[in-house]
């Protein structure tokens, strides 16, 4: 554990940013939302309080800085809205817009912030920048219902489940930090009707997105850490052993089974969100394996990749992601935010 709170210490940006990753050229320079919420979470449980509060400062910069845009958006929002307009999920690590083209229009890295920000101000009674906190609200409430990129920066024609898990995750969260708006209470309501409608298959698992019956690893974080639904719902029940059924492999677990990024490896904080998921349901032995492959997965010097090559589901389509950003980012700075929240929680 020592070495991952090191490694994101290390890397951590004087702005207070917990940059993706320092050295991956498709990442080096950028710091997303749902990346830092994730590996601030890992941070907090660590009990590295002062890194974790500098990360929201940041946050609460970045994001109350885009006030008016926010407010020029919710005043548009009846009308056409392209992806290119919405916030951004991914900043410099001072915290401007990117400069170059990127799939930018995510809800779920807003909706990520806010429930981590709560956790972390539950757990050392830190001050809440509520300002920041009104403004993240206030747009995903506005838009938790139109279609975006999903985690993994594909499908923006999608309504993804996941997606509306964090953002469910988020305004929750916002309400307990003194949040009042009608509007936010009325969305957390009409997430939870329209999964509830649309977004379960016939088998009673948690779909990919609104219409697929497909599942995707993501989805995991609907019930541990977000809460959606408890670990013993039935949605949750099947869920869980979805996932486990279609992505895992020998402790690694896959992001969907189409993925063709570095061939479709098995990605290290995956393990952990399957992990955190058999530990919320009292399967502690089933937990810890998984946190002894993501261990293993270390390079000598302790870093931990974003995910692993031997066994891939295209390994014909390794060589032209090589070619194009080269290796695999390592290190991950949120694997090393999964590994230390797994490791907290067992």
């Amino acid at each position: 554990m020592s070495r991952s709170v090191q490694v994101i210490r290390e890397n951590q940006s004087p702005s207070g940013a917990y940059p993706a990753c320092p050295t991956f050229s498709a990442y080096a320079g950028y710091a997303w939302l749902r990346d830092g919420a994730f590996i601030a979470e890992g941070m907090s449980r660590a009990g590295e309080e002062a890194s974790v509060t500098a990360f929201h400062e940041w946050c609460a910069r970045v994001i109350t800085a885009r006030t008016a845009q926010v407010d020029d958006l919710i005043s548009r929002r009846h009308g056409p809205l392209s992806p290119g307009e919405m916030l951004p999920t991914r900043f410099t690590l001072d915290g401007a817009d990117g400069t170059d083209d990127w799939w930018d229009h995510q809800l779920d890295g807003y909706g990520t912030w806010l429930w981590q920000l709560a956790e972390h101000a539950r757990r050392h009674s830190v001050e809440v920048p509520m300002e920041a906190v009104r403004v993240a609200s206030r747009y995903l409430a506005a838009f938790w219902d139109s279609p975006c990129y999903d985690w993994w920066e594909e499908h923006v024609e999608q309504r993804h489940v996941a997606t509306l898990g964090a953002v469910h995750a988020g305004l929750r969260a916002a309400v307990s930090l003194g949040v009042t708006d009608a509007e936010v209470k009325e969305a957390i309501g009409g997430i939870e009707a329209l999964i509830a409608a649309e977004g379960v298959s016939a088998k009673g698992h948690l779909r990919k997105w609104l219409g697929s019956d497909e599942v995707d690893a993501s989805l995991l974080a609907c019930v541990a850490p977000f809460g959606l639904y408890a670990p013993d719902h039935p949605v949750a029940v099947a869920t869980v052993a979805e996932v486990e059924r279609q992505l895992a492999h020998e402790g690694g677990v896959y992001r969907y089974r189409a993925d063709t990024f570095y061939g479709g490896g098995r990605w290290v904080l995956l393990a952990g969100f399957l992990g955190l998921n058999h530990a919320a349901a009292g399967r502690r032995d089933e937990a810890s394996r998984y946190l002894e492959w993501m261990a293993a997965q270390a390079l000598p010097n302790g870093d931990l990749p974003e995910q692993v090559s031997d066994v891939l589901l295209f390994p014909d389509r390794y060589d032209e992601w090589l070619q194009r950003w080269g290796t695999v980012a390592t290190p991950l700075l949120w694997s090393h935010g999964m590994y230390l929240m797994l490791g907290a929680e067992l």
